[in-house]
């Protein structure tokens, strides 16, 4: 995983990346379940690139900075993690710098709860939701918004290769304080 060392409470610095996508067990990918759109793009380089599980295709913006990623859920639904693939060496100045992640219900309402700076970053880029207590793991929303902010070498537009969005893997059994794992065990987990 991409190493995040803090700064500050709310802005981090990432350098690096990883070439695997690496994501615990526990979590969901949380994207299909959303609407995305994006403030602008170029012909052929749309909001369907960033989701299309190929790191040869690219989202690239089109016109002024913030650039933006909105994903809109129907549900408040619980996220952990964003994951983005970006490559410095093959994007240079259009590899983004600096990133925003706001959540809120709806476009009117948007706070910002975190800022990451990425120091060419090549591969996964992992970015927490978490807060900074600990009990604070996840993000509880109705819309997530990633902004790019600023592009490493004074770039215009922007590249991301692929987003990913993770959320906690809901219990199995609603209202049961046990995590059964096998199917023998969730067989026999209720009575009759």
């Amino acid at each position: 995983m991409a190493t995040e060392s803090s700064e500050s409470e709310e802005e981090g610095k990432i350098t690096g990346g990883n070439q695997h996508l690496i994501v615990e067990d526990d979590l969901r990918e949380m994207g299909k379940k959303a609407a995305w759109s994006v403030s602008s793009c170029k012909t052929g380089n749309g909001v369907s690139s960033l989701r299309d599980d190929n790191l040869e295709t690219y989202w690239q913006s089109d016109g002024a900075q913030p650039h933006l990623v909105n994903i809109q859920f129907q549900k408040k639904v619980k996220l952990q993690l964003v994951v983005l693939y970006v490559d410095f060496k093959l994007d240079e100045s259009y590899t983004p710098s600096k990133i925003s992640i706001r959540a809120g219900d709806g476009f009117h309402n948007l706070k910002e709860i975190k800022t990451v700076e990425l120091v060419k970053p090549t591969g996964w880029v992992y970015l927490s939701l978490s807060g900074n207590d600990p009990r604070e793991t996840f993000v509880n929303t109705f819309m997530l918004q990633i902004a790019v902010l600023s592009n490493h070498l004074n770039g215009r537009d922007t590249h991301v290769r692929q987003i990913k969005v993770y959320g906690p893997r809901p219990n199995p059994i609603p209202h049961q304080p046990f995590q059964f794992t096998s199917r023998e065990f969730i067989t026999y987990s209720t009575v009759r």
